[in-house]
């Protein structure tokens, strides 16, 4: 049986792929970053270990708990857990931008240069990393996490060229709008971190502040199957792909990336 790591698994994409790979026969170790969110999905009947990003301690014992389980077995890891901080670049404190990274890429790092050991061990192994459309087309408003996901992805693609010549494979999934909990937990941080009455750019806040709100699902929106799809074949196939591109904003994005110049490129993104 196959083992995988999947973090970020409370809820959204984490928590679907975690249930598709264990019904394809993986042996599946969901973190998550609260105990009762463990507790839950040990119910369900998954392996579960607390993983947070932020908190060094919980990324080396929850790695140790799996290879006990184990007998030092891992076959894959699916970095997969972040949030965003959503506000004007100008208004962003740099606490924030450093307990974002933390979470987003730090803590992705750890883990995975751990993970990375284990994998030369054995011989072999799989890292996939969640990034996003945001993590090579910059979009206003979104400083923060476009800031963490350009980091993952300039990581990855040094990490996959490292690894050439060996079976150990790496790839990025880079989604658009995904249905779950992001914009929720985005809300949260924003009314922790940001203080938008009090920016020279207060109106125009007020002016997006529904779009923060809101819960409807957009037109190019897609359940969490679609990334899951691309999980399955960044760990199954004998030729994973370096990127996969999920829901039709990415693929829009990285078309233009690739065919317009930059001032065109932002005239278009201004507007997002």
């Amino acid at each position: 049986m196959r083992t995988i790591l999947i973090t970020g698994c409370s809820s959204g994409i984490g928590y679907h792929a975690a249930h598709a790979l264990r019904d394809r026969g993986w042996r599946i170790f969901a973190s998550c970053r609260r105990k009762e969110d463990c507790v839950r999905l040990r119910g369900e009947g998954l392996d579960s270990v607390l993983i947070d990003y932020e908190d060094a301690d919980t990324i080396e014992a929850g790695l140790a708990e799996l290879l006990a389980a184990t007998d030092g077995r891992i076959d894959a890891l699916f970095n997969n857990g972040a949030y965003a901080i959503p506000g004007l670049v100008e208004d962003l404190p740099t606490n924030a931008l450093r307990t974002i990274f933390e979470a987003n890429f730090f803590g992705w790092h750890d883990l995975t240069v751990r993970t990375i050991r284990e994998f030369r061990r054995q011989g072999s192994g799989r890292i996939v990393q969640n990034s996003s459309v945001l993590g090579f087309a910059a979009m206003p408003w979104r400083g923060a996490y476009n800031a963490t996901k350009f980091a993952v992805e300039g990581l990855t693609d040094t990490l996959r060229l490292e690894m050439a010549g060996t079976d150990i494979h790496v790839s990025l999934i880079e989604p658009g709008p995904i249905t779950s909990r992001f914009r929720a937990n985005a809300r949260a941080q924003f009314e922790r971190w940001i203080d938008w009455k009090a920016s020279p750019r207060a109106d125009d806040y007020q002016s997006q502040l529904h779009r923060l709100a809101s819960e409807d699902k957009g037109k190019f929106e897609l359940g969490p199957a679609a990334v899951t799809d691309k999980l399955i074949h960044a760990v199954e196939s004998p030729r994973p792909r370096a990127r996969y591109y999920v829901t039709t904003p990415t693929h829009l994005a990285g078309a233009m990336k690739r065919i317009l110049s930059t001032r065109a490129f932002d005239a278009i993104a201004a507007r997002n």
